[in-house]
């Protein structure tokens, strides 16, 4: 990763996404955040193309796979590097992340947030390369 590199993390709980934010942030990533899948999609269908896409899984409304699914079916952003950030571990939806080119999978639950930074910029790396 490069500093400048633009990452865009997707939520719906505020206080996760202002924490998360200012982590990337001492790293120097510019760092944007929305708050749900309605958001997010209004932000790429406008034209931003982060570097790295951060995708939580559980939201209402549309989940975090459904997203992913959208994302890919109107071509927006294509060459962001997709992370899922959530508390969902079953294995079917760790599968379709993967199948719909998410590049990794971290769960909230068994990381500190340096910890997911640190795993998004490792996951990143390797897929820069």
């Amino acid at each position: 990763m490069k500093k400048k590199d633009k990452v865009l993390i997707v939520d719906d709980d505020k206080f996760l996404l202002e924490m998360y934010k200012k982590k990337f942030e001492k790293y120097e990533l510019e760092t944007d955040i929305s708050v749900g899948p309605t958001e997010v999609l209004e932000k790429l269908r406008a034209g931003v193309t982060p570097d790295i896409l951060i995708l939580d899984i559980i939201m209402p409304g549309m989940d975090g796979i459904e997203l992913l699914q959208t994302i890919r079916d109107e071509k927006l952003s294509p060459n962001s590097i997709v992370v899922m950030l959530t508390n969902e571990s079953d294995a079917e939806r760790i599968n379709r992340s993967k199948e719909l080119g998410a590049a990794g999978y971290i769960i909230k639950a068994t990381s500190i947030p340096s910890e997911v930074v640190e795993e998004v910029l490792k996951i990143a790396d390797e897929h820069t390369k």
